[in-house]
């Protein structure tokens, strides 16, 4: 299984669209499903209308959502995109978030609320930090995939240097804007191969060969 921690933003409904979400992560977990693995998203919606048709959404798309927290005291963020009623194809832009395009931030996640999660969600082999969770959550995440035995995947600003506490990781520089949403792809394609048991090397070979960017790796 594949644990992606990262916020859903609400796409609402169009005159030919269902509702939908976008987001780094979850276009991650969409193309991890999409290539045959078994995902749960971390990350957190309001308790409200919009939180609960993103959950729809995600269960539509095969995306798991059992450790995804509904915030009372905060709305679900809508993808900027979309405020105005712009009926716009959300597959077509679903990879976009703040730094990748949409503008909107998700609802962000404390360190406690991922530990949380992943002592619910166990048994994972693949653990994809697509959301910046600040030190104090990195460190936890590192210490939760050494735990569980898992890959760790992390994403970061393309050009950051990847901190010290990540040398066990394989660290990703996202880009500043993902249009056609290949890099979100590749990141779940290598997601999906790491948790078939392909070595982290060789399955980023494989699915950044026709991507046109280089990771960086701690």
């Amino acid at each position: 299984m594949i644990v992606v921690v990262g916020s859903p933003l609400h796409v609402p409904a169009g005159e030919n669209r269902p509702s939908g979400v976008a987001g780094i992560g979850p276009a991650i977990a969409r193309s991890a499903v999409v290539a045959g693995a078994t995902v749960q998203l971390v990350g957190r919606v309001g308790n409200d209308p919009a939180g609960d048709a993103s959950l729809i959404a995600l269960a539509r798309e095969g995306v798991g959502h059992a450790a995804t927290l509904r915030d009372s005291a905060a709305p679900t963020p809508i993808a900027a995109a979309f405020v105005d009623g712009a009926d716009e194809d959300p597959l077509a832009d679903a990879t976009r978030q703040p730094g990748l395009g949409f503008g909107s931030s998700p609802l962000p996640l404390e360190p406690a609320d991922v530990e949380l999660a992943l002592r619910y969600l166990d048994e994972f082999r693949v653990l994809v930090v697509a959301d910046p969770l600040g030190a104090d959550g990195l460190a936890m995440a590192a210490e939760a995939a050494s735990y569980a035995g898992a890959a760790l995947v992390v994403l970061i600003p393309d050009g950051t240097p990847a901190p010290d506490l990540l040398r066990d990781a394989t660290v990703l520089g996202a880009p500043a804007a993902d249009p056609d949403g290949v890099f979100a792809r590749t990141v779940g394609a290598f997601a999906a191969a790491l948790d078939a048991g392909v070595a982290p090397a060789e399955a980023l070979r494989s699915v950044t060969a026709a991507a046109g960017w280089e990771p960086a790796t701690a």
